[in-house]
């Protein structure tokens, strides 16, 4: 019998993938993968804003910036004509209001309390706003723009700062303010509304930014003590230069604080949280009335 020799197969391999490390701009299949990758997450974000923006029913109107300039460090003036839109101006009936305001070109909306008094609108035809100037936000891209670009917003919305609370000036003789950075916008609405604070013993606004460099509105001061207000600024880091108060305005408050009748004090408070949490806490321990404590929010 003949005898049958099988041989192993020989396999030859592939050869290797040669990646030069001299181009760090070489494709490989890994990177051609995590490419893909990305591009297809990133339409799935695109569609998916795209989805919420056509499912959003709130109604925005488009109206033309009439100026951006700087306010103050990241603070920005913001003002938009709203004089071809009658019903928009007419929204505005309360300071402490506020709206949301987005560009064509992004999808998520911006919440701006509106700086200006609702007379303003009425008379001119005109929002203002102070706009903090948050790295990659809708913000940032607003204090960008220019005279003449289009925004879109809604009517004023929210239940404002309820000054009936803290009516008649007689009734309530005492009457704190506190703000921190931008949340000085709307009690600037506040202040130049009118809400008597000429006839009233005492009207102090505590407003606290880090330093004067970042503290809108002082060209305003004149004018607001004029009306009856007292303006405490508080710096949290003043410079070596600083003689006023410092820290946080609650605390500035705490220290200055004097005896007062809780049962004819008003508060309003605007800005951080904390701020407004701390604020809260001190004078309701001393007497004062929650409903007389008005926010905007």
């Amino acid at each position: 019998m003949a005898s049958i020799v099988i041989s192993p197969t020989t396999t030859t391999p592939p050869p290797p993938i040669s990646v030069s490390l001299s181009n760090p701009h070489a494709t490989t299949p890994m990177s051609l993968l995590r490419h893909h990758h990305h591009r297809r997450r990133r339409l799935t974000s695109l569609a998916a804003a795209a989805l919420l923006r056509s499912q959003d029913t709130t109604v925005y109107t488009p109206a033309p910036l009439s100026s951006v300039s700087p306010a103050a460090d990241s603070l920005f003036h913001v003002s938009l004509d709203v004089s071809s839109s009658p019903d928009l101006a007419a929204s505005h009936s309360r300071p402490g209001q506020y709206l949301q305001l987005r560009l064509p070109y992004l999808d998520k909306p911006s919440f701006l309390a509106i700086a200006s008094p609702p007379s303003l609108a009425s008379s001119t035809g005109v929002f203002d706003f102070l706009v903090k100037s948050v790295p990659g936000s809708t913000a940032e891209a607003l204090c960008g723009l220019a005279r003449g670009d289009v925004v879109e917003v809604t009517p004023a919305m929210g239940k404002g700062f309820e000054v009936e609370e803290i009516h008649p000036p007689e009734a309530f003789g005492t009457v704190f303010v506190f703000a921190t950075g931008s949340g000085i916008s709307p009690i600037r609405s506040l202040i130049e509304s009118g809400f008597g604070a000429n006839e009233r013993s005492e009207v102090s606004l505590y407003y606290g930014a880090r330093n004067l460099q970042r503290m809108a509105y002082q060209e305003r001061f004149k004018e607001w003590e004029a009306s009856g207000v007292r303006i405490i600024p508080v710096l949290s880091q003043p410079d070596d230069t600083w003689k006023g108060e410092y820290g946080y305005v609650q605390n500035a408050f705490t220290r200055a604080k004097k005896k007062f009748n809780p049962s004819s004090t008003g508060v309003v408070l605007c800005g951080q949280k904390q701020m407004a949490e701390e604020v809260t806490s001190i004078l309701v321990a001393d007497g004062v009335s929650k409903e007389k404590i008005l926010k905007n929010f």
